[in-house]
């Protein structure tokens, strides 16, 4: 499968649609300064099976990532990393693990932001439902508390993809989160959400005082309610590509 960078004409409006979603998520962590340096990885698949897939070239920046930059990768090719242009090892390891092997991570999202890294630091990076943002995870998040080191090998990648179980959202201890989903926006509402969650727990356990935890009960009635608003995910990314546009829409080309 070809990995050089593709124009508008080279491909199906459906895939030109994903692109620009994709490149969008890149340029909103910048604003969201869940970005680091050159490293951290999206993706998102373009085939039913997931197998063949988008993913940042390495060691572009989020800030500068456009539409046509995105290699479009196969998990099944095996000589990817043999080419001048191959993606970073890390991406390809954990990217193409979960895309062969998650059926719900139509869309990866994997990155280090401030307060879901500080969380799944601790000992426990449990995200316990203590307020509405938080309670959105009760019972939803998988949590892989078996870190590897820098994930460069097939198999830290496959025991990444095995981690998620059911779940959309993963807490990767000692490393970072990964957020999926069915589009870019709802891969990227989960992963607003998980932020805004950190930060809250990080905030409440500064302070000493014991968390008021909610009950099961009605942890579980709010994590429900929130599911009633899975539209909004798709409205918040419009709107933010809409601020996205009024500053800089080179994500677009």
């Amino acid at each position: 499968m070809a990995t050089q960078a593709i124009q508008k004409s080279e491909c199906s409006e459906q895939e030109w649609a994903l692109r620009v979603d994709l490149a969008a998520a890149f340029r909103l962590a910048v604003k969201f300064d869940w970005h680091e340096s050159v490293a951290n990885h999206f993706s998102a698949a373009v085939s039913a099976d997931g197998k063949q897939f988008l993913l940042n070239p390495r060691w572009k920046h989020f800030s500068l990532v456009k539409a046509s930059d995105l290699l479009l990768l196969d998990a099944n090719d095996t000589d990817v990393m043999q080419r001048p242009d191959a993606p970073d090892p890390s991406a390809w390891c954990i990217h193409g693990a979960v895309h062969a092997q998650v059926p719900q991570a139509k869309v990866l999202l994997h990155c280090h932001p401030p307060y879901a890294t500080a969380l799944s630091s601790l000992k426990d990076p449990t995200i316990k439902p203590i307020d509405q943002n938080t309670a959105r995870f009760y019972n939803r998040v998988a949590v892989d508390l078996h870190f590897g080191g820098i994930a460069d090998d097939e198999a830290e990648g496959q025991r990444i993809a095995q981690a998620f179980g059911n779940a959309s959202t993963m807490m990767m201890g000692n490393h970072g989160v990964s957020c999926t989903g069915e589009t870019v926006a709802e891969a990227f509402e989960h992963l607003y959400y998980l932020e805004r969650a950190a930060k809250t727990m990080v905030l409440a356990y500064s302070t000493g005082q014991p968390l008021s935890v909610l009950s099961d009960e009605l942890a579980e009635k709010t994590a429900q309610g929130w599911e009633q608003y899975g539209d909004s995910a798709d409205a918040h990314f419009e709107q933010l590509k809409l601020l996205l546009d009024e500053s800089d829409d080179s994500y677009r080309s």
